[in-house]
């Protein structure tokens, strides 16, 4: 008997002959990444089908993603479903990106958009100031259209980003407090 979890169990019906049922979020049926996702849209009057419950598979649209790697010299082109994340969907075609958390909360995967446009509700990492100057994170991005964007030097974001806040001056040693600190050394 296989065993399931209840995430899986909740999206993953089956009948009553044990059969799975097909549903367009079910992790069996649908891999996460896929170079062709579908999905299901009601049928329209130009349907073949009578039947009023059929379903129409419609592809979602693909754009073409370009990234000009700074650091590694190269440039990568590849085709990313507008529902998938551009570092996912690069990394199921071998190509490799910089990144480090995968959650949209530092500054490692940044690039700075050339031209197109890149979603990104869950970019916490980098303000709402930053993505309007035209930069994103490429692990929690979702491309809205074609694509050409730059990495970025993690450092120089991060300094964007935060610098404001911890650059008040030059920092002056206190030999006391140090002291204090190692105290029983």
């Amino acid at each position: 008997m296989e065993l399931q979890s209840p995430f899986t169990s909740f999206l993953c019906a089956r009948s009553p002959s044990n059969a799975l049922i097909s549903r367009p979020f079910c992790p069996r049926n649908r891999p996460f990444f896929s170079n062709k996702t579908r999905s299901l849209s009601s049928s329209s009057s130009s349907s073949s089908s009578s039947s009023p419950a059929s379903s129409v598979i419609s592809e979602i649209p693909t754009h073409k993603v370009t990234v000009h790697d700074r650091q590694r010299g190269v440039v990568h082109e590849f085709l990313v479903p507008e529902d998938q994340y551009i570092l996912h969907t690069a990394e199921s075609q071998n190509i490799t990106l910089p990144f480090a958390c995968r959650h949209g909360c530092c500054t490692s995967c940044a690039v700075r958009v050339r031209s197109g446009q890149i979603r990104q509700p869950e970019a916490l990492g980098i303000s709402a100031e930053l993505q309007s100057k035209g930069y994103a994170l490429l692990c929690v991005g979702f491309p809205s259209s074609d694509v050409e964007v730059e990495t970025q030097d993690e450092d120089e974001v991060y300094w964007l980003q935060f610098g404001r806040y911890f650059a008040r001056g030059p920092i002056e040693r206190d030999d006391y407090a140090l002291e204090l600190a190692m105290g029983d050394e």
